[in-house]
């Protein structure tokens, strides 16, 4: 048997995938960790939709993040569909790190989750204390407390209990460190400048859905859906101004919701247009000329048909 000496045999890659209830600071953290903006974040529950991965490089591995997500008792077939993309997720990560917020003690939902875990036995567990900016140490240690005993009710090992704080930037390379010797060693799955594989287009109409989701009452968050029907170049531009046309249309389920979304005058599109652009042109590296239309699908949640349509 030949042993190997090279520096590369201890190199680690695979996949990890954070779980928690709606907005538990998941894409906050996958964002922090890969240090760029690679996943939708909004303190709307509910928002990410698409398998987001954020790629962690690292000399010695490379974590690839997958954002799947939360888990909820669905109330629709597109809740049903998200949550089938969890468990299929969970079931094929090398490591799963479960987010429960400083901030709120562990509740129903969290048990929920927690329950499915349980029942994943072989991939390794990791209990992630988020948001501990927004605690004092006697509430941050009560709730490493309750995590632990949660485990021990359901049977749950964690491989590591870690608190850390994605906004304050306190503890996320130590949570990199403890996940990297979970992962199975192998040679790298991307090339080294990807920090996601999610297709462009896709990225770009999550960054306008985002923008579109801020100040919107709380009746709108689920009825949005952005699909980005084109994006080419401008042609006639010299090589050293070049210009990228972006057609989006930004779906609402209900003819009233029109008015809330494009507002007084046009001006609420407008600021989403502006908004989103500045952010789509810093993730593209291009200036861009957004063309943005709202347009109605009609209960589209409900409707497999125009689930289809827009990508679900």
């Amino acid at each position: 048997m030949s042993v190997r000496t090279d520096s590369s045999a201890a190199h680690r890659a695979g996949f990890a995938c954070f779980v928690g209830r709606p907005n538990a600071g998941k894409s906050t953290l996958t964002n922090a960790l890969v240090g760029t903006k690679v996943a939708i974040t909004s303190n709307r529950p509910q928002t990410t939709r698409h398998t987001v991965r954020g790629i962690v490089h690292r000399p010695d591995a490379q974590l690839v993040l997958v954002d799947t997500p939360g888990l909820h008792k669905p109330r629709t077939l597109l809740g049903e569909r998200l949550n089938d993309i969890v468990r299929t997720t969970w079931s094929e990560v090398d490591v799963i790190g479960f987010c429960l917020p400083a901030d709120q003690k562990i509740g129903p939902g969290d048990r929920y989750i927690a329950g499915e875990l349980a029942e994943i036995k072989k991939t390794p567990k990791v209990a992630i204390v988020t948001k501990t900016d927004l605690v004092d140490s006697k509430t941050l240690a009560a709730q490493l407390i309750a995590i632990d005993q949660l485990g021990k009710e359901l049977g749950i090992e964690w491989a590591e209990i870690i608190p850390v704080s994605a906004v304050g930037d306190t503890q996320v390379s130590l949570l990199a460190d403890l996940l990297v010797p979970l992962l199975p060693e192998g040679p790298a799955l991307y090339p080294e400048g990807d920090l996601t594989d999610e297709p462009e287009q896709v990225m770009v109409a999550e960054l306008i859905r985002e923008a579109a989701l801020e100040g919107v009452r709380d009746e709108l968050p689920h009825s949005i859906a952005v699909v980005v029907e084109e994006m080419i170049p401008r042609a006639d531009r010299p090589a050293d101004k070049p210009l990228l046309d972006v057609h989006a249309n930004v779906y609402i389920e209900r003819p009233s919701q029109k008015g809330i979304i494009i507002g007084p005058k046009g001006k609420r599109l407008k600021e989403v247009g502006t908004k989103s652009r500045k952010h789509i042109e810093a993730l593209l590296g291009t200036p861009v000329f957004l063309d943005l239309h709202v347009k109605v699908a009609k209960d589209w949640q409900r409707d497999p048909k125009q689930l289809r349509k827009l990508g679900f």
